[in-house]
């Protein structure tokens, strides 16, 4: 029970240390407005995956805010069932990356693979799935979202503040739960290496940000070809739950979005643990 209690401490701090600035920087780029004025940058990839070009300020929102920033951009749009299953596929892979990618760091993942990975990845991941993927292009919508009013800078600040703490308790309090059952489970099973299979299965149940905790404490007992795997596979599929939803009540397969990234995430992280052993 202490020996859990301080990791639960240890891993509640570093937490705090990630979420907090990054989660108040990303709000500071969409309150004055940075995301808008580079989502031009994004088209390319709007056109690539066959989506409407006014879902390049959905993407650049996605890939440096969150999902719910992203599905906000997007709902005005009027897209099409496979034009959400697409863009959920790409999002479900390249989302939340400051934060995300601050955390696979801590993980063994270092930075710029994970961007490379998260942005190459999402773009063969959903890009192959435009070739299985029917469904006709809905006509573009696009209506001015208009921008949170704050009275000054530290209104701004402490709003972002408040809501950066509140998901960090939140990922605090299951961290906390998940660190002294995964103790329990330990101690049950002293003999044998558990460490790896329930990172893996934390990641793909909770995701990269609420499994944090977890994938940070149990990386320092994994080998470096496991972190290598592990670290690989959950950049590809994470989170197969909740992400998912989030479009399907717009009209997207949760099968596919869920096909799709389960069979290239599998193909990552044998590529990559062959390329470890190779060359390493």
């Amino acid at each position: 029970m202490k020996n859990s209690f301080a990791n639960a401490l240890k891993s509640s701090w570093l937490i705090i240390k990630l979420v907090i600035p990054i989660y108040i920087l990303a709000d500071l780029l969409l309150y004055y407005g940075l995301l808008s004025k580079i989502s031009f940058i994004f088209e390319p990839i709007t056109k690539l995956l066959h989506l409407p070009p006014e879902a390049a300020l959905s993407i650049v929102s996605g890939m440096f805010l969150n999902l719910y920033a992203a599905i906000s951009f997007a709902a005005p749009l009027g897209l099409s069932p496979s034009e959400w299953t697409i863009l959920a596929i790409f999002l479900g892979v390249c989302h939340s990356l400051l934060i995300e990618n601050a955390i696979m760091a801590k993980v063994g993942l270092p930075n710029y693979i994970s961007y490379i990975l998260r942005v190459g990845g999402g773009l063969i991941v959903a890009y192959s799935a435009t070739f299985f993927v029917n469904g006709n292009s809905a006509k573009s919508v696009a209506k001015e979202l208009s921008k949170r009013d704050f009275s000054s800078i530290y209104d701004l600040l402490m709003h972002s503040f408040y809501n950066a703490s509140i998901l960090a308790l939140k990922i605090i309090a299951i961290i906390t739960v998940l660190i002294f059952v995964m103790d329990f489970i330990k101690s049950k099973l002293k003999h044998k290496n558990v460490s790896t299979p329930f990172a893996l299965g934390t990641g793909i149940l909770l995701g990269i940000t609420y499994g944090a905790g977890i994938l940070i404490n149990e990386s320092k007992s994994m080998s470096k070809k496991d972190i290598i795997f592990v670290a690989v596979f959950l950049s590809i599929l994470h989170s197969v739950i909740e992400d998912p939803l989030l479009f399907v009540i717009y009209g997207a397969s949760f099968t596919q979005i869920v096909t799709f990234r389960l069979i290239w995430a599998i193909i990552f992280a044998v590529l990559a643990v062959i390329f470890y052993e190779r060359f390493k």
